[in-house]
């Protein structure tokens, strides 16, 4: 088999990873799309998957930055600090020992209501805050998840471009 078209199976197979890498924080997201779309792009010299991988980056870079800043907006319009996210990311890394697969996102929920009820001292406000701040980082995966996948779709046109001009 011809190394372009290792590179490029390859290359679709990491960008699946980093597809669900902005859903399951275990694996890396937006980095492994960027690197990869680089990657191929180097491997395979021509101009059409010059074009792709950088577009493709643009996206990707656009996606990881506005789920960054979309997140940490609303998390500081709700007034939720750095202290609580602390004690969600301690939650998450428990639960995902604790529960395969959706520990993760469930250990985040409950230390998040947990470091706002200490914080609060309230369980009404530690409700509405913790609502708020799940919202806010489903916002951000939902963003950088659908830059990912379109940087994924100009990669695809990318390499029919790339194999039909051979």
């Amino acid at each position: 088999m011809d190394a372009q078209i290792i590179s490029t199976i390859v290359a679709g197979l990491l960008l699946v990873v980093a597809a669900l890498g902005t859903i399951f924080p275990v694996l890396p997201g937006s980095l492994l799309a960027i690197a990869t779309l680089a990657g191929w792009a180097w491997m395979l010299g021509s101009a059409p998957a010059w074009w792709a991988a950088g577009i493709g980056i643009c996206l990707a870079v656009i996606g990881w930055s506005a789920s960054a800043v979309l997140t940490g907006k609303k998390l500081k319009e709700h007034q939720v600090p750095t202290g609580s996210i602390l004690v969600a990311l301690i939650g998450a890394v428990v639960g995902a020992f604790l529960i395969p697969v959706a520990g993760l996102f469930i250990g985040f929920a409950v230390g998040l209501f947990i470091g706002e009820s200490l914080r609060r001292g309230e369980l009404q406000g530690a409700v509405g805050s913790s609502a708020a701040a799940l919202k806010a980082l489903g916002l951000g995966i939902v963003i950088e998840l659908g830059c990912v996948l379109l940087a994924s779709s100009v990669w695809m046109i990318g390499v029919v471009v790339h194999f039909a001009t051979r």
